[in-house]
């Protein structure tokens, strides 16, 4: 894949983790986890049955630490033995567009990990069965994954 090509995927990537985080924290407004730790969370059951909770924290992990050169901040959140996200209380203090920021970022690359370690496909059902309404149509590189029909 050449890099204009692998930018592209990157954006689509980071437009779908947009819409993720914006879809739970309109379900979860008023509550005090930020909305990647819903997003986060939905993942965590489905993953740890594919990969156990160990390959999930790991995924996750992983994740967090492509993510902290572009937020900083992200250094202190921590991954549980159980595969949650563990914030710091000085996310309190934080301006809400920090905190979505932090969220796309944290989210895109775990979306990128899922596609490098199980592929497109598993990766864009799973995200359906999870959020049949995300806008992943135009997501496959491939086009092969464009072509969902709707019910």
């Amino acid at each position: 894949m050449g890099l204009s090509a692998m930018n592209g995927a990157t954006s689509k990537m980071r437009d779908l983790a947009q819409w993720l985080v914006a879809h739970e924290a309109n379900k979860s407004s008023g509550a005090k986890a930020p909305a990647a730790f819903g997003v986060v969370q939905k993942l965590r059951r489905p993953l740890a049955a594919l990969t156990g909770v160990s390959g999930f924290r790991s995924l996750l992990s992983r994740a967090l630490a492509l993510a902290n050169p572009e937020v900083r901040w992200l250094r202190a959140v921590h991954v549980k033995s159980d595969g949650s996200l563990e914030c710091p209380a000085q996310m309190g203090q934080l301006h809400r567009k920090e905190i979505a920021h932090a969220e796309v970022v944290l989210i895109t690359h775990l979306l990128g990990l899922l596609v490098t370690f199980i592929g497109e496909g598993l990766t864009f059902r799973l995200l359906e069965d999870l959020w049949p309404r995300a806008p992943i149509t135009d997501l496959g590189s491939s086009g092969k994954d464009s072509k969902r029909e709707e019910t």
